[in-house]
Order: C-alpha cells, then structure tokens, then sequence
C-alpha cells in the first residue's frame, strides 16, 4: 500500500531504511539490533519515500574511564551464553562489509565530564593566618605542610605563601582528633573574642601603651601637623578669629540690646561650634583603614561638613528669624549703637582676613587639580574649606546687612529695620546651609568624575595589546582627590597566550607535545598549561592597575573585571 501511495504522488523510487544500533546488554551480550530485529521478527519492511542515497550509521563510543577486567566495551561476553542475534550478522564486527554508497557518523573520543558536586573546596588556597584563625592551629603546625607561592593581591608585596585548604583540614584533624573538637575549640575562642570586645573599654589604658610602643616603628601623621598647612590651618584660623568675634557681638548686643547685633552674634556662635566640627572631621578623616573601614574613613569630612550646615541652619537661620520676629512684633527702644558699630567693624575686617585665607587655599588647590575657582567649590573637592569660605562670606554680607539696618534704625529711631536686618541675615544663613547640605549630600551619595578624566582612562586601557574593548565603566569620585575606578575588560586570549609562550622553553612544549598520545596525556598537558595562562592573565591585570594608578595618582581603587 505505501507503495501504490508513493506511485500516486509521483515519487520516483523508494528505498529501505536500515537503521542499526548496536549497544551491550548489562551482561556484555548484545542487547538489540535496532529496528532491524524487529523488523525481521514481524516480518515486515520499513518504506519510507526518500532519493537512492543508503544511509549507514556507525557509532563509535569512546570514554576516558577504565574497561572492567576480563571484558571491554567491544569485547562480547565471557559468560558463555548464546548470542540472541546469532542467526544474524555480528553488529559488532568492525570487519562487516558496509554498502558503498553508505555514510558513516562517528562520533570522536571526549574527555568524561567531572561531577564536582555542589560544593568542592579540595584544590582551595587559603593564607597561614586563615588557616590559624578558622582551624585553631598553631605556626609550628603549618611548617610541614606543603608551601606555595602565589601572585599577592596587594600592591606592596609581589608573592605571598599559601597553603592547600585539604592538607590544612587534615592537619587540623590530626592535631585536635576530630571535628567536633575543632568546633568546640572555635566556639571557645569567638566567646572570648566576644568577651573581649565588651570589655574593650577597661583595656583602652593598655591599647594606649601598646601604640605608644609601636610609635618608633610605625610612622603616623601627628595630629598637630594636620592643622599647621592645607585646611586644617584654615580652620583653625577660623575658629579662633570666630570665637572672639561672638564673645564681643554678645557683649554688644547685652549693651545696646539690637536684634541686628544679637542675630550677628548667634551667627559667630553657629561659626564657632560649625568650625570645631569641621576640626573634628579632619582628624578623623586621617585615620588608618582597617577591617571594618577598608576604603579608610575620608568621608568624615563631608559628614562634618553635613552636620555644619544643618547647624549652621537650625541655630544661626533659625534663631535670627525668630529674634526678627519678635522684634516685629514687639519692637524695643534702641540704646546707643556707636560700641555696635566699633564691634562690627572689628568683626568686618577678622571675617574677611579669615575669607582671604580660605580663598587662597582655594585657589592653590584648584591650581592644583586643573579646575577653576568656581568649579572647586561646587565640586566640593574640599568641604572643609568651603564651609569656612561660605559661613565667612556669609558673616561679611551679614555684618554689613547688619550695619547698614542699625544706620537706618539710628537715622529714622525706627526699630523695624533692625529687625529686618535680623530677618536678612537668617535668611542669608539658610541660604548658605542649603548650598552645603546639597553639595555635601551629593559627595556622600558618590558622584562620577570629570567625562574627560573618564575618557583619559578608558583610552590608557584600550591603548594596551592585551585589550580588547572596556565595557560597563564606573569612575566614582570617593572624596578628597581619591577615585575608585571600575570596568570589565575584554581581554585578548592570543595576545595573553602569546606573552606566556614567550617566557617558556619552546622546544621543552613541543617535546610535550610530542608525547600526547591519550586523551589522560592531553588532559594532563592542557592542566599545567592552562593553570599557568590563567595565571598569566592575572599578571596582566595586575600591570594594567599598577599603570592606571602610576599615571593617576588620584586613582586609589581599581576594579578589572574579566569579561
């Protein structure tokens, strides 16, 4: 009937398919012949419409495991059981005669896939001080253990020792028994660290002599030297120049009683306390990295920054307004104002010898990096001096808005205008908090850097051999000059392995070339050769963020990603 089908469709010939399987049967028989076995035993053919091509698969199976004993994967069985298929020809004779016209498929020999399991941790490195900590072992028990040197991930050291976290967790066992010990042990060592660290406040006498001891050895900025250059000194110059200033405005003010000059000394007070905050945020931001801080503790600048203009709003804004207003609506006669004026113009000239100060150091740091005087400032790339350029700025406007409303008010004996002074001056402090809180918001949040310094890098990357494209920058400004930059980089495999090949003995691999002659053989060579590519890669990764840091210095942090 298919037949008379296939000559109805106008098919012009049809062929047999044979489809041969081969494959043992759990005793090393044969199992099946494919569909030919079954075709033969219910004696019908197979006819499917199809051009005059015969096609004749022949698979061949390959593993790298080993054969059983006695018996191989082309071997027939040992048992001495008849062959099931004996009537027929042998599937697994290599000597059969295959059609002519047949296509033969073989499938090539590929290495057996590896079950790591989900966790595999048996050629893990770990450092001594790692394996100390977590396994409770003593120096003296890792000196017979196998040592190996690794590239060192820090910048100030080239190679470091390691150990394989497999022989440290045997080491552990010998020495402690077992690892219900090594448990208890490490249970008993966090509840004394625990106890320690409550009890850290009764030993800060002896942490104090412990850094004193280590003063000569360790070299540390002196806090003192932090405030004689740079911003430090212009804070400093700030605080007392400020101080006095709130000491003579308050005198001023019990005297003659202006609401002018009682705003003007709130304003000094506000300085002052703002100024020792500032004070506070450069020493704290010269503190050492450490575990808990690793990218070290800059940013408590522009915290003392922040909470400066917070203040600078709720006491300095806040109370002027609120004097103001009092004074609208219960104005006061107005004593004699000539000790005001002669406290204000001794203000005026302290406030703007502190402004001259503070725009100088601008200057020479914006000289430095290459930005403009404006540009530095709304940048915030020193928060601490522009707190002290705003709030003198601010106290100079203040004094004279101050001055010019106390003239009014001694011309026309009309309070009011004191008042609106102190309304003035609130105002102009709010204003002022407002640009610090934005600018110290934003530094904290963390900004990018210049696009042009972006592209200086990104080009400095893309300029080496070994890269090949830079994908997914990110250049964060940190605070204080210290960027941390970002990318994943596509990396040359040719030009990485042509830069390892170049350090080897050439003859030496193709001598191990030549010896390849299993797929155990070229898993072995591919092994050693590939570990040391691998490590060839992370060379080249560490010289490009040696060379990013060396040509930037305000690069601190660099992150090269493997794409």
């Amino acid at each position: 009937m298919a037949g008379v089908s296939a000559r109805s469709r106008g098919w012009s010939s049809l062929c047999r398919l044979y489809l041969r399987c081969s494959s043992l049967s759990p005793s090393g028989g044969v199992a099946c012949h494919g569909w030919t076995a079954a075709v033969k035993s219910r004696g019908f053919l197979c006819l499917l419409p199809s051009s005059r091509m015969l096609v004749h698969a022949h698979l061949r199976l390959y593993s790298t495991g080993d054969p059983k004993e006695g018996s191989g994967p082309n071997e027939p069985s040992s048992s001495g059981s008849p062959d099931r298929t004996s009537t027929g020809p042998d599937p697994l004779n290599v000597e059969q005669k295959i059609p002519k016209d047949a296509i033969q498929v073989k499938v090539k020999a590929v290495l057996k896939k590896r079950d790591y399991g989900a966790k595999y941790m048996k050629n893990n490195f770990i450092t001594g001080v790692r394996a100390m900590n977590e396994f409770c072992l003593r120096p003296s028990d890792l000196e017979p253990l196998r040592k190996i040197r690794r590239r060192s991930p820090h910048d100030d050291t080239e190679a470091f020792t390691v150990y394989l976290r497999s022989d440290v967790e045997s080491k552990a066992l010998d020495v402690w028994g077992s690892p219900e010990a090594i448990y208890r042990e490490q249970k008993l060592r966090k509840e004394e660290e625990i106890a320690y660290k409550e009890n850290l406040f009764k030993n800060q006498k002896l942490l104090k002599e412990y850094k004193d001891f280590l003063g000569n050895t360790k070299p540390r900025l002196s806090t003192a030297s932090m405030f004689m250059s740079g911003p430090g000194k212009v804070v400093m110059v700030a605080i007392c120049i400020n101080g006095l200033n709130f000491f003579f405005k308050l005198l001023a003010w019990v005297y003659t009683g202006s609401a002018s000059m009682f705003s003007e000394a709130i304003h000094s007070l506000a300085d002052t306390c703002n100024q020792a905050l500032l004070a506070l945020g450069i020493s704290q931001s010269a503190r050492t990295p450490d575990p808990g801080h690793p990218y070290g503790f800059t940013n408590m600048r522009y915290i003392a920054s922040l909470i400066s203009g917070v203040g600078i709003f709720m006491m300095g804004a806040g109370l002027s307004w609120y004097h103001g207003i009092i004074g609208l609506l219960h104005p006061q006669p107005i004593e004699s104002l000539l000790w005001a004026y002669c406290i204000l113009a001794g203000s005026l000239v302290s406030e703007g010898a502190t402004l001259l100060v503070a725009i100088n150091e601008i200057r020479r740091s914006a000289r430095t990096k290459g930005l403009s005087f404006y540009q530095y400032v709304i940048q915030s790339r020193d928060p601490s001096t522009n707190v002290v350029l705003m709030e003198d700025a601010a106290a100079v406007l203040g004094v004279i808005m101050a001055a010019s409303c106390m003239g009014l008010t001694s011309l026309t004996g009309n309070p009011y205008y004191d008042s609106l002074g102190s309304l003035g001056v609130g105002t102009l402090l709010g204003a002022v908090s407002a640009f610090l809180i934005y600018t110290n918001t934003e530094a904290l949040i963390g900004r990018s850097i210049r696009p042009e310094q972006v592209q200086r890098l990104t080009e400095l990357l893309e300029s080496d051999p070994v890269v090949r494209a830079i994908h997914d920058v990110k250049a964060t400004d940190m605070g204080m000059s210290k960027v941390r930059f970002k990318a994943e980089v596509d990396f040359d495999g040719r030009v990485v392995t042509r830069s390892y090949l170049e350090k080897q003995d050439i003859d030496q691999v193709l001598n191990e070339i030549r010896q390849v002659k299993t797929p155990e053989d070229l898993e072995s060579f591919m092994l050693k050769h590939g570990e040391n590519i691998i490590d060839t890669l992370g060379a080249e990764v560490d010289r490009l963020e040696k060379e990013l840091k060396q040509r930037n210095p305000d690069v601190r942090h660099v992150d090269l990603e493997i794409l």
